[in-house]
């Protein structure tokens, strides 16, 4: 079974720009034999929206695992300064719960008379008003993921760390929760790390895409995108950032 984690990371003052909010300095992971992640280094900052791609198998999990603590960096440092959320790539809903009992997990920060009320607008912002007392089994795979994007968002988290977060839905679904993660964003901003092998799905939802090379993974190209979100997928600009990383993976000349 899948889940959201939550991590709170304590740091010591940085030098990094005061908008930064996640540094890797010079980074490498070893696990066991294998040279994983070698000498990156990275930044993010607040606010912002940043996709990571690459070769299967080149170390993008690894990366994320870093940024949520699971993995120990060998060498170099990791800084991340305020409250993670995890999402991965299989719904994390508690099957025991109902839609309105699970979101109502991720609004224990706030005080007790107020959360009737925030997972009704929670419940309204991604549409499923009358299936708040479903439960998990009885929604579809789409439903069942907008529930928990919504549970991530309206928790008390600064920055959302997001692992293949769609890639057991169907094309359709895809498209539409990328969408509806759009709208969430402006509703409720986060810091956003995304971690996919969906080339696409990162060209439209990002504003910066870090393209790995093959594992040893290190930074290979930093594409950025201008244009606002929700993005087509056939919009010149995804189209064109689409052809440079695939140009830039030896896919497409």
């Amino acid at each position: 079974m899948s889940m959201i984690a939550e991590n709170r990371m304590q740091t010591a003052p940085s030098s990094s720009p005061p908008d930064v909010v996640i540094s890797l300095n010079d980074v490498s992971c070893t696990l066991g034999d294998t040279n994983v992640v070698d000498g990156i280094t990275l930044s993010v900052r607040r606010g912002e929206f940043v996709g990571i791609v690459g070769p299967s198998g080149s170390g993008k999990t690894t990366i994320l695992g870093l940024l949520t603590g699971y993995r120990q960096a060998t060498s170099g440092t990791v800084r991340v300064e305020g409250v993670t959320r995890t999402v991965y790539q299989q719904d994390g809903l508690f099957p025991w719960r109902t839609v309105r009992e699970n979101i109502l997990l991720g609004l224990r920060h706030l005080p007790e008379g107020e959360r009737e009320a925030a997972a009704a607008r929670a419940l309204s912002l991604i549409g499923m008003e009358g299936f708040a007392g479903h439960y998990p089994r009885e929604l579809s795979g789409g439903m069942r993921q907008r529930t928990e994007l919504v549970r991530a968002l309206i928790s008390e988290s600064d920055i959302l760390l997001m692992d293949e977060p769609f890639s057991s839905l169907d094309y359709l679904t895809r498209l539409r929760l990328r969408r509806e993660l759009s709208r969430m964003l402006e509703e409720r901003p986060r810091t956003v790390v995304l971690v996919t092998h969906d080339i696409e799905e990162a060209a439209q939802l990002a504003d910066r895409v870090i393209v790995l090379t093959e594992r040893p993974a290190r930074l290979r190209r930093e594409l950025i995108l201008n244009a606002p979100r929700p993005r087509n997928p056939t919009s010149p600009e995804v189209v064109a950032a689409v052809h440079g990383i695939l140009t830039e993976m030896g896919v497409e000349r």
